[in-house]
């Protein structure tokens, strides 16, 4: 039986459990904010090599038809699974996001700079899950 994704059942048990998902299935997701209100969606993962947990949802957020476009990166624990919306939820207002550390299309940040690293996690309040080597 194929599914409204044009998956069959098993193609999508093995690209997704209850608890495991694929991360091309991430990739654009929507992302949300806590009165439901769709602020962007994912545009990629950064999943640190040696732990190999996700470190960061790289959310894309505003533009039209990608102009204007900027892509916030969101430490991975402040986003949760809404099922009812079937996106994440992350606790923030367009205004907070709009301030958030953020990057264009083509002027990504160097990911071995601690610091910039560091800048996210303080904006956020989130404490570092991997080492930011």
């Amino acid at each position: 039986m194929t599914s409204m994704t044009g998956m069959t059942q098993d193609e999508l048990d093995r690209n997704e459990t209850v608890t495991l998902i694929a991360s091309d299935k991430v990739e654009g997701t929507p992302v949300y904010n806590a009165e439901g209100e769709k602020l962007g969606s994912v545009d990629k993962l950064m999943i640190d090599k040696r732990g190999g947990r996700v470190s960061y949802a790289v959310m894309a957020f505003g533009g039209f038809l990608g102009l204007g476009e900027s892509y916030h990166p969101l430490p991975w624990d402040v986003l949760t699974y809404d099922t009812e919306l079937e996106g994440y939820v992350v606790a923030l207002t367009r205004e907070q996001l709009e301030g958030a550390p953020r990057y264009a299309r083509g002027d990504e940040p160097v990911w071995s700079d601690r610091a910039y690293k560091q800048s996210i996690h303080d904006y956020y309040g989130s404490p570092p899950r991997v080492m930011m080597l």
